[in-house]
């Protein structure tokens, strides 16, 4: 295009992801982490997550449930259980905020507070600077990270369009991410390799909702490095950089709030991904 691009640019072209440093100030981190507890107070635990099952048929119930479940949250808010924090009445074993591990996938949609961040001028206006034409958001999560590790994948694996290239991850810290509580790994420069596997809906009738096809890569751990970033930090994810997190061995939390945007113009949303948009959620314009 012959324009220069900002210094900042060219390393996220170079690296597959980008830093901002207090792209969102304390008070609209703060106000992100208070709307989610009001929505958790007010959650009901999803029925396939209270059956108490003896038999198999009832077991595969139950499993089928569950992905039903998980296949139709992308227009609604949905709840994302630790293992083991209910029992099988769907009672908690600890503390309801605690049970909690991710809420998905339309808070961008539904919820006030998530739409306004989601589309506040800030982020539109980097949409701008990164050339986006026509950005709609597929997808938003809220992420506790109490504990698990979050193995070595590319977004592109679960959010797959053709031509690649087209998917964005914008990862927001509501709290310091350090190396102790789980913050995210990156291998730079590895979003230019394409992809190796792909999660795709399986064919109906199968025994589970997703499949994964392709070989999973096995990735040097000593290539990985740490991107800690203080609360109200941005990390801006290219849909193929190889990025995890390891587990959160802290006692501190590590809420974050993400959301996906894709470019639409030119793009082809593969009607395998688990995620769909539906005739009540088409995915909406970044640009409002």
């Amino acid at each position: 295009s012959g324009e220069e691009q900002p210094p900042r640019l060219f390393q996220f072209h170079k690296d597959g992801f980008l830093v901002l440093e207090q792209f969102f100030s304390a008070e609209e981190c703060d106000s992100m982490r208070s709307q989610i507890q009001r929505i958790v107070a007010e959650m009901e635990v999803p029925p396939h997550c209270r059956t108490a099952f003896s038999t198999r048929e009832e077991e595969q119930l139950q499993a089928q449930g569950s992905s039903d479940y998980f296949l139709t949250s992308g227009d609604k808010i949905r709840f994302f259980f630790e293992k083991g924090v209910l029992d099988e009445k769907g009672n908690f074993l600890i503390p309801k905020e605690k049970s909690v591990s991710k809420i998905g996938h339309a808070l961008h949609a539904y919820d006030p507070v998530f739409k306004q961040i989601t589309h506040s001028p800030k982020v539109q206006e980097l949409g701008r600077k990164l050339g986006l034409e026509r950005p709609v958001v597929v997808q938003s999560m809220y992420i506790f990270k109490s504990l698990l590790a979050v193995t070595p994948h590319q977004d592109a694996t679960f959010l797959h369009t053709e031509p690649l290239g087209r998917v964005l991850g914008f990862w927001i810290a509501l709290e310091d991410a350090t190396q102790e509580n789980g913050c995210l790994w990156f291998i730079p420069g590895s979003h230019t390799n394409g992809i190796t596997r792909r999660m795709v809906r399986a064919a109906s009738g199968a025994s589970t909702c997703v499949e994964f096809v392709g070989s999973e890569p096995a990735y040097d751990d000593k290539q990985f490095i740490p991107l800690p970033i203080s609360k109200g930090g941005l990390i801006l994810i290219h849909g193929e950089v190889v990025h995890k997190s390891e587990l959160n061995s802290s006692e501190s939390s590590r809420h974050a709030f993400t959301f996906h945007v894709m470019e639409a113009k030119g793009t082809t949303w593969s009607k395998e991904n688990w995620l769909q948009p539906t005739p009540e959620l088409p995915f909406p314009s970044l640009y409002t």
